[in-house]
């Protein structure tokens, strides 16, 4: 209950502001793509009072960063029932900049987690872009859904054939779906493969790493394997939001 009121407490010392890319950079480090920022449309920053900010340490609690929609993204014609398919390009490009903007990053200070902060600026400055619609791609929304409690939609892709293909050949050698997220577990279980059974996914391993440059040359051994089951588990999410006080504009 004390951690309860203590979570409230801070929460209502937080506000919602316009932000700027200051905002940015003083979190960018606890982002998993950190890097410098390129052209946005907006940010937006959480930020305590006076005496939180004192006792934190810093100003910016929570950021997060709005930019221009890529041209091309086949999850986004499914959410919206093919709107923007069978333009010209430059119709089409014009459609898509005026009635999207993309969430591109969303940061919350490590200590200020588990707030429900994250889904908090999404929802609270979704309607602040004046824009139809507002999409995000995550490759973590499954294990973190902070922009479905902020009432986006999600859509997830199909698992790719040369996925489908090695994750069934994983488990004729004895390797279920459930364990390819330990991958210690999955390296012993390969090293102790002989004969046919170890030239068989030997094959199917190097198969599926002809997608992936210069890792299909990647030698047999725990690192190849956690790279081999990031990219075999890793399943982008696309999340859209409407803003129903809007209309399309054509």
């Amino acid at each position: 209950m004390d951690e309860i009121r203590k979570s409230c407490s801070v929460c209502r010392r937080l506000q919602v502001v316009r932000g700027n890319i200051e905002d940015y950079e003083a979190l960018s480090h606890f982002h998993y793509r950190d890097s410098q920022m390129g052209p946005f449309a907006a940010i937006y920053a959480l930020r305590g009072d006076f005496v939180l900010a004192h006792r934190a340490g810093l100003r910016t609690i929570g950021v997060i960063v709005y930019t221009m929609p890529t041209p091309a993204c086949q999850l986004r014609n499914v959410a919206t029932g093919d709107i923007f398919v069978g333009l010209d390009r430059n119709t089409q490009l014009a459609l898509i900049n005026r009635n999207i903007r993309r969430i591109s990053r969303v940061i919350i200070e490590p200590r200020f987690r588990s707030l429900g902060l994250a889904a908090r600026l999404v929802s609270e400055t979704m309607p602040l872009l004046n824009v139809p619609i507002i999409e995000a791609i995550a490759v973590m929304g499954l294990v973190n859904p902070f922009f479905e409690k902020a009432k986006m939609e999600a859509f997830t892709a199909k698992t790719p054939t040369r996925c489908t293909r090695l994750i069934e050949a994983l488990s004729y050698i004895g390797i279920e779906e459930h364990q390819l997220i330990d991958a210690e577990c999955v390296q012993c279980k390969l090293d102790r493969l002989t004969g046919k059974q170890a030239e068989f996914i030997e094959l199917e391993i190097r198969r599926f790493l002809q997608s992936y440059g210069k890792r299909r040359m990647m030698p047999p051994g725990p690192e190849r394997t956690i790279y081999m089951l990031s990219k075999l588990t890793e399943r982008p999410v696309y999340y859209i939001w409407f803003n129903k006080n809007l209309e399309l504009r054509m």
